[in-house]
C-alpha cells in the first residue's frame, strides 16, 4: 500500500485528511511563550485572532524529524511505501527533517512541492488521487515532480503592517503605501514567497491579480485549482465572481490559507492556487 504524507501548512482540514487517506505532520506556531500544535490545538480561525490582536508576529517551528520518524516507522512495520509531498524547502527546514528520518526507513519518497498552504494542497490531492488510480510510488513522484514548476499563488494583501512587521517591507514603504492605499500582489512559485504587483486600492489589486493569470499563461483547467483567504471569506468573492463570470469556470473549492502565507498577508488577504496553462521558457528548456 501506498502511504500519502504532507505537514500541516497544507492547509488540510482533519475531515478532509480522513476522506482522503492523508497523514498530516503538524508544524509548531509560536506566539511569544505560547506554542501550538497547527492544525491541532489551533484553528485557522484561532491563528487570525490572536494575529490581529500581537504586537510581534508569530513564528513555526518545523517539526523534528523524530516526528517523521515515527510515521515512517509505522509504514514500514505494515510494509507500505510513503509518498512525502512536503512544503518548499526554501520556506522551512521541514522537508529536510524528513529527509533525515527517511534515511533509516526503505521506501520513503520525499517530495518538495515548491509550495505551500493551498499549492501545497492542490499537489496533495494530485499524489492522492494519482495512488487511487494505482500508479506506484514512482510514478505518483515523477507525476508530481513534472506539474509542480507550473503551480503558483497569486494574492492580494489589504493591510501592509504584516509585510511590515515580517521584514518584507520597510516601515517607510508600508507608510507611504498605506496613506496611497497601495496594496501588494504576492506570489508564491519556484518555491518562495515575493511581491509580484502592487495596485492603488483592494479593486486595484485585484484586477492586477487577474492580470498576472494570464501573464502566465492561464488557468489549467484540466487540473483543480482554489480560491482561498485569510480571516474573512469575503475577500475571496472578488476572485470567484471573475472566475465563474468573466473566464466562465465553475466556482471552485475555497480554503483557509494558513500560518506560513497568513503570517506576512494578515487578516483580509485572498488568492488563488492553480497550475499555468502553458509551460514556462525555463521548462521547455
Amino acid at each position: 500500500m501506498i502511504r500519502i504524507l504532507t505537514d500541516s501548512t497544507a492547509d488540510i482540514t482533519p475531515d478532509l485528511a480522513r476522506q482522503w487517506q492523508v497523514e498530516v505532520v503538524p508544524l509548531q506556531v509560536n506566539f511569544g511563550e505560547e506554542t501550538f500544535q497547527d492544525g491541532i490545538d489551533l484553528t485557522s480561525e484561532e491563528f487570525y485572532q490572536r494575529l490581529e490582536s500581537c504586537d510581534k508576529l508569530p513564528t513555526t517551528s518545523q517539526p523534528s524529524p523524530e516526528a517523521f520518524a515515527s510515521r515512517f516507522s509505522q509504514a514500514a512495520e505494515a510494509g507500505d511505501e510513503v509518498v512525502a509531498v512536503l512544503l518548499s524547502s526554501h520556506l522551512s527546514g521541514t522537508l529536510q527533517a524528513a529527509t533525515i528520518a527517511a534515511e533509516d526507513y526503505p521506501g520513503i519518497h520525499i517530495v518538495d512541492s515548491g509550495s505551500v498552504t493551498l499549492g501545497l494542497q492542490l499537489l496533495v490531492k494530485l499524489a492522492v488521487q494519482l495512488r487511487d488510480s494505482g500508479l506506484s510510488a514512482d510514478e505518483i513522484v515523477a507525476r508530481l515532480e513534472e506539474v509542480r514548476g507550473r503551480l503558483r499563488i497569486f494574492a492580494v494583501v489589504d493591510d501592509l503592517k504584516y509585510l511590515r512587521k515580517g521584514g518584507r517591507l520597510s516601515g517607510a514603504s508600508a507608510f507611504a503605501g498605506t496613506l496611497l492605499g497601495i496594496k501588494p500582489v504576492i506570489q508564491v512559485a519556484d518555491g518562495k514567497v515575493g511581491l509580484a504587483g502592487k495596485a492603488r486600492g483592494m479593486p486595484g489589486a485585484y484586477v492586477a491579480l487577474f492580470k498576472l493569470l494570464d501573464s502566465c499563461g492561464g488557468i489549467d483547467i484540466t487540473r483543480d485549482f482554489m480560491v482561498g483567504y485569510t480571516g474573512s471569506h469575503k475577500a475571496c468573492e472578488p476572485i470567484l465572481r471573475y472566475l465563474v463570470h468573466n473566464l466562465g469556470l465553475p466556482r471552485c473549492e475555497t480554503g483557509h490559507i494558513g500560518t506560513v502565507v497568513g503570517t506576512h498577508a494578515g487578516p483580509g488577504a485572498a488568492g488563488i492556487a492553480f497550475f499555468c496553462s502553458e509551460e514556462t521558457e525555463e521548462e521547455q528548456e
